[in-house]
C-alpha cells in the first residue's frame, strides 16, 4: 500500500472500476492476526523496521464504507531502551503530549479482482495529513466459531517532515542517517461484530 499524498484530483483521478462491496456491518480488529508495521532506511543502506503492539481497527462495510484505527504510540515494538526511548521523546513521536496516532478514512474502494484504495486523513503528533493507501481485501468467509471475517491489507509511504518528526543527524562519511520517506503496512484481519 502506498500512503501518498494525493493531488487536487485525489482518489478519484484513476479510471472507473468495477466495484465490489464491503459486507454491511461492523467489523473489528483481531489483534492476534493483524499488525501494524513501518520501514525506515537507516544509515543510506539497510531498513530498519518495527511496528506497534496496541492499536484499534474498524471497518464499516456497505455503501459508504469507512476505516478509522488508532495506535497507541508507547507501545512500539522496539526492545532496546535507549532507541524506544529516542522516538517516544520529543524528538520524535512526543509521545506524553501526542499518545496515539488516528486514521479515519473519507474513501474506501474495492474492485472486483480484490484491489483496494483508501483515502483519509492520517493524524500523527498532532498534524493531520491527507493520505492515500493501495492494497487488497478479500472475503475469508466463516472461521471455526461460525464467525464472518474479512481481510484488509495495505501500504503507504510518507514524508515524516509532515509530521514534525523531522530529527537528522550526519554521518561522518556523508549522507544522512535516516531517510525522510517512512513505508507504512497495515494488515488487518476483521472479525463482524454482533447485531
Amino acid at each position: 500500500m502506498s500512503i501518498n499524498h494525493l493531488g487536487k484530483e485525489g482518489i478519484m483521478s484513476a479510471e472507473t472500476i468495477t466495484q465490489q462491496q464491503i459486507p454491511a456491518g461492523t467489523w473489528a480488529v483481531d489483534p492476534v492476526h493483524s499488525s501494524v508495521g513501518f520501514a525506515v532506511t537507516h544509515n543510506g543502506v539497510t531498513t530498519f523496521r518495527s511496528g506497534f503492539d496496541r492499536y484499534e481497527a474498524r471497518l464499516t462495510g456497505g455503501e459508504q464504507p469507512r476505516l478509522e484505527g488508532t495506535v497507541e504510540v508507547e507501545s512500539i515494538a522496539i526492545d532496546e531502551e535507549m532507541l524506544k526511548g529516542h522516538l517516544l521523546s520529543p524528538e520524535f513521536f512526543d509521545s506524553q503530549r501526542f499518545p496515539r496516532l488516528r486514521f479515519t478514512s473519507t474513501e474506501l474502494r474495492v474492485g472486483e479482482d480484490g484491489s483496494a484504495r483508501v483515502a483519509g486523513e492520517l493524524e500523527i503528533r498532532g498534524e493531520t495529513r491527507r493520505v492515500e493507501a493501495s492494497g487488497r481485501f478479500a472475503h475469508l468467509g466463516e472461521d471455526a466459531q461460525g464467525k464472518a471475517r474479512v481481510g484488509l491489507s495495505i501500504a503507504a509511504t510518507v514524508d515524516r517532515r509532515d509530521f514534525g518528526l523531522d530529527w537528522q543527524a550526519q554521518l561522518p562519511s556523508g549522507g544522512e542517517v535516516l531517510e525522510y520517506a517512512v513505508a507504512i503496512s497495515v494488515e488487518l484481519e476483521l472479525v463482524r461484530e454482533e447485531a
